[in-house]
């Protein structure tokens, strides 16, 4: 019997309408190629006893009636996958020199801490948040499924919000001439974008800042069992999800997708897979290139013509006899400069490969949730993440191994330095685990071109209206990931989602 929908790729997007089609009463097979499912959603074990996600931190739109809980509830998983929140008066912890910031759920709570540090820009402050508040409302309007009664009940909001439609954050800064000190400190979550207030989009800031003081969490039981809760969703509705197979090549007749080869990653076997619809999970531009891009259509071509996101450095480290709670660290993500200005630190790492004075965050994922442990009881996990250039760690793998390894060693170094002189002192003393990430283990795990973290990058010229969606000019073939629709846990929860909705009619989301 064919596949109702054959998709390729676990990625959460795919996985997420996988399982909302699966529960639907559809066929459902999904191919990954790597040894684990859920993209950058998976989660791997060293030493045989230490747990590490792949990258994913913290999350939004989980809270009641969110995007998140929708499709969990829609799924019968809204009272197994649930979510633990970050500490409300302060979910990021922001440090830089002379400065500090905890950024609070509530806006007015923001602008009292910053008129505090900045008290003769109180007034900038005060209208750059506000407006802030604004765009995000406008933006909501905006997102797909579009209600045409809420743009015109809404047209403040939506101006506002279009207005911006180029827009750079470090623009939208200097509009309301904030001081350098209090845009780093707004900005400095910006590993989580992993590029520059001058290069980010302000739309992609505006949406991610907001959507999480409106509620930043953790999974309560870990990422992995969010992926594999979707997944026996798929396997207890007659699906399944076959891993180590790697497409490579479409099967295309007459301008219609009617399924892939694919390989067997440790049989070397080829095999065929055919659907009646295909779900593109994979990077659209990859995919594109392996049909054949004249088959596409030139509107699709052109939004095709993506820049891949940069990529990341990621160290995964377990500390053994220490308690992180009492040097500061709890629910809550911390961001460190020792730069006041950000885009300078960032071409300082992206694009000099000086990580001397570096810019990072740091999380404690074992702080987080209590429920349930991704080490031994008495030891505690502290990852830290930067940015970091594929082309330059490519080059460095492929001509000198040791090379590669010491880039690695000393980024990881200059971070600990930071660490134990501003946080932990004597932090190296008390590590009984370390390994490092870099883009090239990015696109080794993930499959992810270029090692990107993100699929196209969120500069304005990539979040515009020309901007990719699902459909592809091929019949029976639709795009469904970061750059089809938008990175992060929830943002690709909704793609998977609204893919679902477009395709069902059932409404889950808004308006079909």
């Amino acid at each position: 019997m064919k596949t109702d929908y054959l998709i390729l790729g676990s990625g959460l997007s795919g996985l997420v309408f996988g399982s909302l089609m699966a529960k639907s009463g559809k066929k459902v097979q999904i191919l990954e190629v790597h040894e684990h499912p859920g993209g950058f959603g998976h989660t791997f074990m060293m030493a045989k006893k230490y747990k590490f996600n792949a990258q994913l931190h913290y999350v939004w739109d989980c809270g009641e009636g969110y995007t998140v809980n929708r499709v969990l509830k829609k799924l019968n998983l809204d009272r197994t996958v649930t979510f633990e929140r970050y500490d409300p008066d302060g979910f990021d912890r922001m440090i830089m020199p002379g400065y500090s910031l905890k950024i609070p759920s509530e806006s007015e709570e923001l602008i009292h801490r910053l008129s505090e540090l900045f008290p003769q820009d109180a007034h900038q402050i005060r209208k750059f948040v506000l407006e802030v508040k604004k765009t995000r409302e406008g933006l909501k309007k905006l997102s797909p499924p579009v209600n045409p009664a809420e743009l015109i009940q809404h047209f403040g909001e939506v101006s506002c919000a279009v207005m911006y439609l180029y827009s750079t954050l470090q623009d939208v800064f200097d509009k309301f001439n904030l001081p350098v000190e209090a845009q780093t400190l707004l900005a400095l979550q910006w590993p989580d974008f992993l590029l520059p207030p001058n290069q980010l989009s302000f739309y992609a800031w505006v949406i991610l800042f907001s959507g999480y003081q409106e509620g930043a969490f953790y999974p309560t039981k870990h990422f992995e069992f969010v992926i594999n809760s979707l997944i026996k969703v798929i396997e207890d509705n007659g699906g399944e999800v076959i891993l180590n197979h790697e497409v490579t090549n479409f099967m295309v007749t007459d301008k219609a997708v009617t399924g892939v080869k694919a390989v067997n990653q440790i049989t070397h076997e080829a095999r065929e897979f055919t659907g009646e619809t295909i779900i593109c999970n994979i990077d659209p531009k990859k995919a594109a290139q392996m049909i054949g891009i004249d088959q596409f259509s030139p509107k699709v071509r052109r939004q095709l013509n993506y820049d891949y996101s940069p990529s990341n450095y990621m160290a995964y480290c377990v500390v053994k006899d220490i308690d992180l709670r009492d040097y500061g660290f709890g629910k809550w993500n911390t961001f460190h400069t020792g730069h006041r200005n950000l885009n300078q630190a960032f071409t300082q790492m992206y694009k000099n490969h000086d990580y001397s004075n570096p810019s990072f965050a740091i999380t404690t994922p074992t702080l987080l949730t209590e429920t349930e442990r991704d080490c031994p009881d008495d030891c505690q996990i502290i990852e830290f993440l930067t940015v970091a250039n594929y082309a330059y760690f490519k080059q460095l793998q492929d001509t000198s191994r040791k090379a590669y390894n010491q880039k690695k060693e000393e980024i990881l170094n200059y971070i600990l330095d930071v660490v134990e002189k501003h946080y932990i002192p004597n932090l190296r003393k008390y590590m009984v685990f370390k390994i490092a990430g870099t883009p090239t283990t990015n696109e080794r795990f993930c499959w992810c071109p270029h090692g990107n973290s993100y699929g196209s990058s969120l500069t304005p010229k990539n979040m515009g209206l020309g901007r990719l969606n699902h459909l592809t000019s091929l019949k029976n073939f639709y795009f469904c990931n970061a750059s089809s629709g938008y990175p992060g846990f929830a943002p690709t929860f909704w793609t998977g989602a609204l893919l679902y909705q477009r395709l069902s009619g059932d409404v889950i989301l808004g308006t079909a």
